[in-house]
């Protein structure tokens, strides 16, 4: 299905517990680097706590490379490999807290994200939409190399696109790179998402873009 329709919903990828486990200990770390920053206990900028300074989804909670995260990158490589039968290599692990009010504007991802997932932890339901024909439908303007929390503009007539609902531990496999994708505006309390990215392990990014032109994965950008 996958490489027919360049997406794919996994129910059940991840069981309702452990899903719900990693939920509480993101829920838990978003609360805890809150309380530090509003203390002045550690740097904003320190890349290993997270922050609120994410420029796609202003004022959510998210964290690159979370070490959970990374190991939850490595363990589902080879359930990406056996659903969608391609060979890849893992990029990079980026989590979200969503809460209310928050938007994803319409987008396709940098080259990192040639085989992404977005697995549902918990929370409030959010359903993701996708456009697959491929189309470019939003137009380039300043805004989208400025504050990416900024409405995009969309040409008319684009396509109303895919709605995806995912329950707790269901995953979405989609080619980030190719479909474009969004969210309309958050109407529950929060939600939280991991996205996990790969690359085709004999495509053209396959060397520069290995854990995000990282040394190994578990580290910042």
């Amino acid at each position: 299905m996958f490489k027919k329709k360049k997406y794919q919903v996994i129910k059940g990828a991840l069981s309702k517990e452990l899903a719900n486990f990693i939920f509480n200990y993101m829920m838990l770390q978003r609360d805890a680097v809150d309380h530090m920053l509003k203390e002045q206990r550690v740097n904003p900028y320190n890349p290993f706590i997270g922050n609120r300074t994410d420029k796609q989804v202003p004022g959510c909670y998210s964290k690159y490379a979370d070490w959970v995260m990374e190991t939850l990158l490595q363990y589902m490589r080879p359930i990406m490999k056996t659903k969608t039968g391609l060979d890849l290599i893992p990029t990079y692990s980026y989590t979200r807290i969503y809460e209310k009010g928050n938007v994803l504007w319409r987008h396709k991802d940098r080259p990192s994200c040639e085989v992404s997932t977005t697995l549902h932890l918990g929370g409030d339901p959010w359903p993701i939409y996708l456009d697959p024909t491929g189309a470019d439908n939003v137009i380039i303007t300043d805004k989208i190399y400025g504050p990416r929390g900024e409405e995009v503009d969309v040409k008319p007539g684009a396509p109303t696109g895919v709605r995806i609902d995912l329950k707790v531990g269901d995953m979405l496999i989609y080619s980030g790179c190719e479909l474009e994708h969004w969210r309309e505006p958050f109407q529950g309390n929060v939600c939280s998402q991991v996205f996990l990215h790969y690359n085709h392990a004999n495509g053209p990014f396959a060397k520069t873009n290995l854990y995000d032109k990282r040394p190994m994965l578990g580290i910042p950008k």
